[in-house]
C-alpha cells in the first residue's frame, strides 16, 4: 500500500526555509540585508519591515546603504535599528543611512557559533516530532487493518529516508553558516 509522505516532505522543506531564515538574521562579519528582516520601523503609524521603505543594498563587505524613498523616515529607521540590538552602527547623511557591521571579535564569533547550533537543534526536534507524528499514523493504520506488517516497516524505511536527507541538509546548512561565522 502507498503512504502520502507529502505533509512529511511539506513540514521538511519549512523547517529547512525556518533555518535558513534564522541563520539570514545572524550577524557575521560580511554585511548582508537579510539582517534588517527582523527589523520593523514605526512608519505612519504602523510597524513596517524596512525594505517597504527603503531600497537596502550592499555597498562593500562590511556596510550596507538604506536609502529610504521618504527622507522624513531616516530617524525612524535609525531608530529602529538601534532598538533592534543587532550590534550594528548607524550613521545618517545625505543619502539616507548607513550600517556598518563591526568586525566580530573571538567571543562574539564563539556566542554566534552557540546560537547557530541551538537553531540547528531546534530545527532537528520539530523535524523528530514530524517523523513521530508519522511514525504513529503508520502504525495506526496497522492497527487498523489498512496496512500489513511488512508494509508498515517497508513505510518506515522510507520515512527514516525522508528524515536521515532532510537531517544531511539542515547539517550543510549549518556547516556553511559555521564557516561564514569563523570566516
Amino acid at each position: 500500500m502507498a503512504y502520502n509522505f507529502s505533509q512529511l516532505q511539506q513540514r521538511v522543506e519549512q523547517v529547512e526555509v525556518w533555518l535558513k531564515k534564522e541563520y539570514g538574521s545572524l550577524r557575521t562579519g560580511r554585511a548582508t540585508p537579510t539582517i534588517l528582516d527582523v527589523v520593523h520601523v514605526d512608519s505612519y503609524g504602523t510597524k513596517m519591515p524596512i525594505n517597504q521603505l527603503a531600497s537596502v543594498t550592499t555597498e562593500d563587505a562590511r556596510s550596507l546603504r538604506i536609502a529610504p524613498w521618504d527622507q522624513s523616515q531616516v530617524k525612524s529607521i535609525e531608530k529602529a535599528i538601534i532598538d533592534a540590538s543587532l550590534g550594528l552602527s548607524v550613521q545618517t547623511d545625505d543619502k539616507g543611512l548607513r550600517v556598518v557591521f563591526p568586525e566580530l571579535t573571538q567571543e562574539t564569533r564563539q556566542a554566534l557559533l552557540k546560537v547557530a547550533k541551538q537553531k540547528l537543534e531546534e530545527a532537528r526536534i520539530s523535524l523528530r516530532k514530524e517523523r513521530e507524528e508519522v511514525w504513529e499514523d503508520i502504525q495506526n493504520k496497522e492497527e487498523k487493518g489498512e496496512l500489513s506488517e511488512d508494509d508498515k516497516f517497508r513505510l518506515k524505511e522510507q520515512m527514516q529516508k525522508i528524515v536521515d536527507t532532510a537531517n544531511k541538509t539542515l547539517g550543510e546548512i549549518s556547516e556553511k553558516k559555521e564557516k561564514e561565522i569563523t570566516g
